[in-house]
């Protein structure tokens, strides 16, 4: 995830460490619920008034936009490593083949062993076609990148538009029994796999591990079939934006200001004016899957990328405060604290730990963010004046080399 070079951009880091602050956001959910949580704070169970503005809160700012920044940075540090090895005269692509086979087989062991919502596994699988990429000039990429995304936002929306006009109808009292038939259908197969994510989280830790494996063992890359699409894309972008020098202040800054104020408008108020419409409603499922997974597609890509603009606005001043130093620490461990937060939130709500899950509606998890939060920030810093990388970026590194390397300072 990180970039292991002495001469790194800090304003790289100090963006990753706010995303992999901001995603645990939203991972929350599915450490602390069943999947249908991350849809609707009235799912599993109906929620209070403070779940339900909380969870608005949520979609408006961060839902989508940590999953896109956080993606569209792994674009950038694949690239970033495969150019100054090349720099320096040595096999750059080989390096990255065998950074990500390592990638792919610890985010599978994430998912064994820990918690079914890795993406390490699906980024080292994307990676292999972003390398194929890596020499596309700046305007090819983003070219070839907005229209994938265009194809496949479309194509989601297109596939799940029938369910949530259904939906709907259920709702209006309007429809038809073949409608009622198929939206009661859905419905009790996700509260079935509700019930039974509860069983399997609460359960000891080998049952858990056992069930996640013996019920779906290649979950890893369903996922990846539903989301390659947008992560593929906003790797490309993220590529794009460090040749075109957005991340080392290589952008004019009228050219910044722009994309931050823009994007970071347009794509709020799109996602506002969902939000407008799907919170009175108690936000429906099927509406808020499509909306989540597709129809909200450029408004999180929009904002995700406002706020890199704005981080890169406001990084000389940032890099200086303590805050600031803080965040850029946990962006170098980005790895390690990704991870390593779900160490701690799987030992918080899963049976082998407290077994606090399905506990906590909404608001009430913002307690848990917090506390990760202090975890990250706390001790990032601390550990890089003893050590060169994360405990994790350094195992990472010595498995890709194939030798213990030296990561004691000296």
């Amino acid at each position: 995830m990180s970039v292991d070079a002495p001469d790194r951009i800090r304003t790289l880091d100090l963006i990753r460490g706010v995303a992999v602050l901001g995603i645990l956001t939203i991972n929350i959910a599915s450490f602390a619920a069943p999947d249908s949580a991350g849809f609707s704070p009235n799912l599993p169970q109906p929620g209070s008034t403070a779940d339900t503005w909380s969870f608005a809160f949520s979609l408006v700012f961060l839902e989508g936009k940590m999953r896109a920044l956080f993606s569209i940075l792994f674009g950038a540090s694949l690239l970033l490593l495969v150019e100054r090895r090349e720099a320096q005269g040595r096999d750059g692509h080989g390096l990255q083949l065998r950074r990500l086979w390592w990638l792919a087989l610890i985010g599978w062991l994430h998912f064994a062993l820990l918690w079914d919502g890795d993406v390490l596994f699906i980024y080292a699988i994307i990676g292999f076609a972003l390398l194929l990429m890596h020499r596309t000039p700046p305007g090819q990429l983003l070219g070839i990148a907005l229209a994938l995304f265009a194809l496949w936002q479309a194509w989601g929306v297109v596939r799940w538009m029938p369910a949530v006009i259904a939906e709907q109808h259920v709702i209006a009292g309007t429809a038809s029994r073949a409608e009622r038939s198929v939206y009661s259908a859905f419905v009790t197969e996700e509260r079935r796999q509700d019930r039974a994510d509860a069983a399997a989280t609460l359960s000891p830790y080998s049952a858990e591990v056992a069930a996640r494996l013996g019920d779906r063992p290649a979950y890893p890359l369903l996922l990846l079939i539903y989301i390659w699409g947008e992560t593929l894309t906003y790797g490309m972008i993220g590529m794009a934006l460090l040749k075109s020098g957005f991340f080392a202040s290589g952008w004019q800054r009228r050219r910044t200001v722009l994309l931050a104020a823009a994007g970071t408008a347009l794509g709020l108020a799109a996602t506002t004016a969902f939000a407008a419409w799907a919170h009175p409603q108690g936000y429906p499922e099927m509406a808020m899957r499509m909306a989540i997974g597709y129809g909200l597609g450029f408004a999180h890509l929009l904002t995700a990328l406002g706020y890199a603009a704005l981080l890169v606005l406001c990084a000389p001043r940032l890099l200086a405060s303590r805050l600031g130093q803080r965040l850029e620490a946990a962006g170098r461990m980005a790895f390690s604290n990704y991870l390593g937060t779900s160490l701690a939130m799987t030992a918080l709500f899963s049976g082998w730990g407290l077994g606090l899950f399905g506990q906590y509606g909404t608001a009430a998890l913002w307690l848990f963010v917090f506390l990760g939060w202090a975890l990250m920030l706390g001790w990032s810093q601390p550990w890089l004046t003893r050590y060169r990388q994360g405990p994790l970026e350094w195992l990472w590194r010595s498995l890709t080399e194939w030798q213990l390397l030296p990561n004691r300072m000296r």
